[in-house]
Formats: C-alpha cells, structure tokens, sequence
C-alpha cells in the first residue's frame, strides 16, 4: 500500500472519531503544542503536565477518555521513568476500557519492558513520527472497539484448566446466591471483576443491574455521595440530586473495586449497609435501605491493612466472610497457552493468529507474567500486530517481556554511582551531589516499596529506618 493511500485511510477512519476523547499527559510545552496540534484535529484532547494533575482530570470528568498517551518523565522527577509507572498503574486500576500508550524519551529495554508489563499496550519513541503515532492510536482504537462488541456477546465462561480455576469455579456456584458479602483478593490484572461478574451471573440476580465503583478512582470527598448519592445543593457542585450506587444497584451485585483505598471515614458507613441494609444520602436526613449484593475486591492483603490500622477489622470481618482469593497466572499451570489461544481468537478479525516455535513455547511457559492475564493478552495483540501470521521464536519473544536485566542493562542502570561517572560529572562541573544522593534514595525507596507492597511499615524495616522518617520522605518523593 502507498503511503498516500495508507495516509487516507488513516485520515478516513480518524473523521469518524474526532469526538473519542484522549488524555495527553507531558510537561513538555512545546511537545503539547505540537501534539495538541496534531491531534486535536481528530481528537478531543486533555492535557495535563503531571500524574497529580492527571489523576486530578480523570476525577473531575464523566466519562474516562478512549486513551491515554503519557510519558514516563514527569514532575518532579522528569528525568526519571517512576512517575510515569506509578500513572500507568492509576490509571489501569480505575473503572473502564481506557488504553494506555506511552510516549517517551526514555526508550530503553528495561524502561519499555516495565511500561508494558504495567499494561501500557504501546510504546512508541520519541520524537515520533506523527503519521506513525496517528497510525498507532487508530489501531488501538479498533482493537478497544472489538473488545467492547466481545464483551457484549460473551459469557461468563472462565478460561482455564489448572487446578487453582477449578477451585475458583466452585466457588464461584457455592457463592453466587448467598445473601452474604464476598471478598475478592488477587494482585493486579488477575481478573477479579471478570469474577465478580462470574458470581453476578451465575446468582439468582443475573437479571437485576451488576454495577462497579473504584474506591481508588474517585477523590474521597467525592466517593460517599457517589456511594450513597446526594441531594440536589447537598454541597459545592452538586447541581442536580445522584440516587447513588446503592439505590442504583437496586437488588443486583455492587462490586467495590479497590476497597483496600475506602477512605477510613466511610469504612463505618459501609459495615452499617452491610449490617443493616441502612444509609443516608448526603444533605439528606430520610433513612433509605440497599438491598444489594455487595462483592468487594482489591489487590492488597486486607489483613495487613488491619495490623496497620488503615481498614477496620469489623470491616473486614464482615467482607470476608465468604473469601475468594484470584491466583496470579504464574500460580495457574498451562494457563497460559488456553489464554493465549482464547486471545488469539478473540483479536482475529484485526490481527493475524502467529506461532510460537518450540523455543518460544517453552520460554511462554517459564515467563512469570508480571502483569498477569491483562499482560499477556498485551502481548499477544503486540506480537499479532508486529508479525501477523508470522512463525515467532525465542528472540523475537524474548523482546516483549519484561525479563531479568542483563549485566549490560545492570550497568546501564547503575551507571550513575560509578566512579567513572563521577569524575566525568566533576570534572565538566556538572556534578550535583544533591542530584546524586536523591536518586540513590529514590531508587532505594521505589524498590524497598515494590517488594513489600506499598507497605510503609515493612519498607521502613527492610530499610532499617525509623517508619515515621520514611513516610515524610515519600510524601516529598511523592511515592504514594
């Protein structure tokens, strides 16, 4: 195809979308213009410059954007890839279909690798080349759009034959009509509102609404009247009166997403509706009563939670009373070769179904999948788009997953406490040793956090600092 008939059909198919809403997340002026420019012909555009001003955005309006293209260097670290991460978390972790497709400067293997097994499904370098990065969201645009007519047409059926899915499929009929809250626990991208729709439709109320709020997505003075509904003039901006997800519920199922973030305030409101069924809108004195099935799910260990006094034991006692726990794929024994047929099949009419030699397949079998079922249905639509009908081997392979670094990359990262670097630094005058002892901290912390969970508590032991002192330095690191 010629570039010429490949640029109208870019320009075609983008006519038909220039109300899909797009996030644009750079702090580069200059960058925002450009693209603004760009885009905005097609698209309509939101900008914000950091990931609090993003996340900020995303709060303030209805509905979440088609895409979010972001870079990985922000404020206040913006030669650094770590808030661009923590975003790309934040915002897989909110309610919806939004695709994540990064654009950055900071293209090494490492940096591209964490991008996508966060569950960004692109990467694109910069400076990009804009035909190419029109190209790349019109894709992703078509692949969102498949995804919603499946989800339409599709059951709740659970794909998988290890021994662990079986347990959870058992669950999912002794749970599915009892009156009695469930808690679902699984790290991230497991699948856990995929198993509170299981439970939804396999109950007695599979004909009344299954509604979700993310208790993460929603700013906390926010959430309770989204929860509980308002009345009309109830506060600031509240304009019209909201029934609330409880009313709206009705009897069907309310998944709270994320309930490891529930505000310790609201904590109490909620084990009085499971309790008694009671509640009240804000501004509003009538007691109403909810009748829903509340599913509760998040990626934290609420027990943890509890010994750190961020969650109410009673809570939690009462959440858990029926527990399910989501197994990582790693846990999930050849999982991932029906998981990557099922994908396969369900991208069909936009990417070309590809092969794994017997290289590649043993090395599918041995990737711990970092970013679980939601990663590995990322690569599949990488490696279908990039090599469509091709036969892939283990290099080939081996590109899209974020495996063990090298002793090259291990350098490459490290390169800044050598003493080579030093003297280089020193010696051009551009040394800073304030530069140098707050990336060394940064790094430290960033890490001691990732392995503990976000838990501050044992990321202050393993650091062997005091807990307090480790908190006000990630407040100012802006970790959390």
């Amino acid at each position: 195809m010629s570039e010429q008939k490949l640029n109208s059909k870019i320009e075609a198919g983008l006519e038909q979308k220039q109300k899909t809403a797009i996030l644009l997340v750079d702090d580069d002026p200059l960058i925002v213009e450009s693209l603004g420019y760009l885009l905005r012909k097609h698209y309509q555009v939101m900008v914000a410059d950091s990931r609090a001003k993003a996340t900020k955005l995303l709060v303030e309006m209805g509905e979440r954007p088609a895409i979010a293209l972001i870079d990985l260097g922000l404020p206040p670290y913006p030669h650094k890839p770590d808030e661009g991460f923590a975003l790309i978390k934040e915002l897989l972790a909110q309610p919806g279909d939004m695709k994540i497709l990064v654009l950055s400067g900071q293209d090494n293997n490492v940096n591209i690798q964490h991008a996508l097994a966060l569950g960004a499904v692109d990467f694109v370098a910069k400076p990009a080349d804009p035909q190419l990065l029109l190209a790349r969201l019109d894709h992703h645009l078509r692949l969102r759009e498949i995804e919603r007519q499946r989800a339409v047409q599709k059951d709740s059926s659970i794909i998988g034959q290890s021994a662990c899915m079986e347990v959870i499929r058992q669950q999912i009929k002794q749970f599915a009509d009892s009156p009695f809250p469930l808690l679902i626990q699984g790290e991230s991208g497991t699948g856990k509102e995929m198993i509170a729709k299981a439970v939804h439709e396999q109950s007695q109320r599979r004909s009344e609404p299954f509604m979700a709020i993310n208790c993460a997505a929603i700013a906390p003075d926010l959430l309770e009247a989204q929860l509980f509904g308002h009345r009309k003039g109830a506060f600031t901006g509240a304009s019209q009166e909201h029934k609330g997800f409880f009313i709206e519920a009705g009897q069907g199922t309310l998944l709270l997403d994320e309930i490891g973030e529930l505000p310790l305030a609201l904590q109490g409101k909620l084990l009085r509706v499971i309790e008694s069924g009671e509640f009240y809108r804000v501004g509003e004195t009538q007691q109403l009563s909810s009748r829903a099935r509340i599913v509760a799910a998040t990626n934290k260990v609420l027990r943890d939670e509890v010994a750190e006094g961020s969650f109410r034991a009673d809570l939690y006692h009462r959440l858990s009373i029926l527990n399910v726990h989501m197994p990582a794929l790693r846990e999930r024994e050849g999982d991932c070769f029906l998981l990557l047929d099922h994908f396969l099949s369900t991208y069909s009419d936009s990417v070309l179904p590809f092969v794994l030699d017997d290289e590649a397949r043993l090395l599918w079998s041995s990737y711990a999948f970092p970013g679980n079922v939601r990663e590995l249905r990322n690569i599949v639509i990488r490696l279908g788009t990039k090599y469509p009908g091709g036969r892939i081997d283990r290099a080939l392979l081996e590109n899209e997953l974020e495996t063990q670094l090298s002793a090259s990359e291990l350098s490459e990262a490290s390169h800044v406490l050598s003493d080579e670097f030093i003297k280089q630094q020193l010696v051009s005058g551009e040394f800073s040793l304030d530069d140098l002892l707050a990336e060394v901290e940064s790094r430290c912390i960033r890490l001691a956090l990732e392995i503990n969970n976000n838990k501050v508590s044992k990321a202050a032991d393993a650091l062997q600092v005091n807990r307090t002192t480790l908190y006000s330095r990630v407040q100012k690191l802006g970790k959390l």
